[in-house]
């Protein structure tokens, strides 16, 4: 052992502190297990049975794949890094994919150049405007700017008012409903962004990948590398309120039928009102800037089928009467071999996190929605094809970027000793996926986390 590699271990040793991480999504799983390596003792605390957050998987008849759909793009570098560090990022298979439009009660193609001219829902000057505000947006560096513009009035000079009534307010109510009356311009532009990079060259071909066996192996990896670096994995744990204590410096967790826990460093990654919830003593402006961040959520419904569908990865909806927000064929990407031969669809609708009645509906009453709707859609889809359908459901999905979001955010570092609120509602110039998220842990870790274990660091 070196002097240099003895005195870095001890100066580990010496700083290691009881850290908490509030959350097991993949956000949470990457905090823990970076600072279980700088030799911290750090314990991972999931409310859910078990740990994965958005990304965890279940079982969809004999098929066990993710509960919300995910893919990864050439250019998700925190992604990658991390799929490197599990020894899977050579694994990853990448595919070629194909993208559908469902307008006026038909479904067309709008893969390539020559589809989009032959698209028959606009003309020439309309296909225009919509083709140079892609490409305007998608050569703009930063978004900030754009915090403070509504994104009507952002698309409506950028594209006409035309091109916006036929294309981009009916993609906006479906993924946003009304809400899309309060979201900034930055929405828009983080989410053309992400699209267009998915394409290797200009406005070609969309490239997605996979790793085999989907996120139920990613995460099984990742559990392997927590447990391997002694990070304590707690499931199951439901917090109640968490309270710092002055005179022992430090904070105790309590927990449903627990004894309480005390902690040096708590590192909360679950939604902002949870976290307004679990945290009595924040300050009063801290609670309002936690409380005044609006989440999508979404009932998605995963079906399983005999055969393939329309061979479209994703189809997008314009049509106001169906009540999805797309339709997704996860097995244009994932082949028949990895789903026993079967495919996989996910129908998403996005719906406000405190729309009660979408969240109360019954699974029953989904199933018959939601395949009614196919039916009407695709004289094709039987219902004999089906073999599964099940219903996932998550309240807090996405912050909602309105006006002026990151002016208004709470800071990662509390306004009580050693607790930090770091979330999916951090991302500030990007749209939620797994790679944005880790974006979100990598700059809590180098701005915040390390310098406090080792100055060095800063």
């Amino acid at each position: 052992m070196t002097t240099k590699t003895a005195s870095l271990m001890t100066a580990k040793t010496s700083n290691s502190q009881s850290w908490a991480v509030i959350g097991g999504g993949m956000l949470g799983m990457t905090l823990a297990l970076r600072l279980a390596r700088q030799g911290q003792r750090v314990t991972l605390f999931e409310a859910a049975p078990s740990l994965g957050g958005l990304t965890s998987a279940w079982q969809i008849g004999d098929v066990t794949w993710d509960r919300f759909y995910h893919v990864v793009l050439l250019s998700d570098s925190n992604l990658r890094r991390l799929l490197e560090d599990l020894d899977l990022e050579s694994e990853l298979e990448w595919v070629t994919t194909r993208t559908g439009f469902y307008a006026d009660g038909r479904q067309y193609s709008l893969s390539s150049s020559w589809d989009f001219l032959k698209f028959p829902v606009l003309n020439l000057y309309q296909k225009f405007r919509l083709a140079t505000t892609i490409l305007y947006a998608a050569r703009l560096k930063q978004n900030r700017s754009l915090e403070a513009l509504p994104v009507e009035r952002w698309l409506r000079k950028l594209s006409g008012d035309s091109t916006f009534e036929k294309i981009w307010l009916p993609l906006l109510r479906a993924k946003l409903g009304e809400t899309y009356h309060r979201t900034s311009a930055a929405f828009i532009w983080a989410y053309i962004d992400r699209m267009y990079k998915a394409r290797r060259t200009g406005l070609k071909r969309e490239m997605f990948g996979y790793v085999p066996g989907g996120y139920a192996r990613i995460i099984e990896r990742f559990l392997e590398r927590l447990q391997a670096a002694g990070v304590e994995l707690q499931a199951d744990r439901r917090l109640q309120v968490a309270r710092y204590d002055a005179e022992r410096q430090c904070t105790s967790l309590e927990f449903e039928d627990r004894p309480p826990q005390d902690f040096d460093q708590v590192l909360f990654t679950i939604p902002s009102p949870a976290i307004s919830r679990a945290c009595p003593q924040l300050t009063t402006e801290e609670h309002q800037q936690h409380q005044q961040i609006e989440y999508l959520g979404v009932v998605c419904a995963s079906v399983l089928l005999k055969r393939p569908f329309q061979g479209y990865y994703v189809t997008n909806i314009i049509d106001s009467w169906v009540p999805l927000t797309g339709i997704i064929e996860m097995s244009t990407i994932v082949p028949p071999a990895e789903l026993n031969g079967h495919s996989l669809l996910y129908l998403p609708k996005y719906v406000e996190a405190t729309d009660e009645q979408a969240f109360a509906e019954s699974d029953e009453d989904i199933r018959e929605r939601f395949l009614t709707t196919l039916e009407k859609m695709y004289a094709n889809f039987s219902r004999d094809d089906v073999l599964e359908f099940k219903v996932a459901r998550a309240r807090h999905v996405m912050a909602l970027p309105t006006l002026d979001y990151s002016s208004r955010l709470p800071s990662m570092k509390t306004s009580i000793p050693g607790i930090y609120a770091i979330n999916s509602a951090q991302i500030v110039e990007g749209v939620l996926n797994v790679n944005e998220t880790l974006e979100v842990a990598e700059r809590a870790l180098n701005d915040l986390l390390l310098p406090k274990i080792d100055p060095a660091n800063s």
